[in-house]
């Protein structure tokens, strides 16, 4: 089964804390996208409201689905700003700044050869 998302995720490796009115939690983002994040290291109940506490900013959430040490978690509206989005933005740039390695696919020739 497919899953249409409306938001490109991008991995990365992010240490945060998650917090509910009950329990703080040490996880790490490994997915992120203006829309979610999957946080492993630690997990709650699907439903779950909480908090991502990183370097003292805050951004809410809702979990939406939960494994034995790993969750899922839905913004309620899209990141724009504060730490998250730079860490999202920053992760965006580097994978676009380096795209992957194209040979050229050419008959004949060699290195350094010109053809025609």
């Amino acid at each position: 089964m497919h899953v249409q998302r409306s938001h490109e995720r991008i991995s990365v490796e992010i240490p945060i804390v998650v917090t509910t009115v009950l329990d703080s939690l040490d996880g790490k983002i490994i997915d992120l996208s203006q829309g979610g994040a999957q946080v492993v290291g630690c997990s709650l109940p699907a439903g779950t409201s909480c908090q991502l506490d990183l370097d003292g900013h805050i951004t809410f959430g809702t979990v939406r689905w939960s494994e034995e040490d790993r969750m899922g978690i839905r913004f309620p509206y899209p990141l724009t700003d504060g730490p998250l989005w730079e860490q999202l933005d920053r992760a965006r740039s580097t994978l676009r700044g380096h795209p992957p390695f194209q040979p050229r696919t050419h008959a004949g020739g060699g290195f350094g050869r010109r053809l025609g």
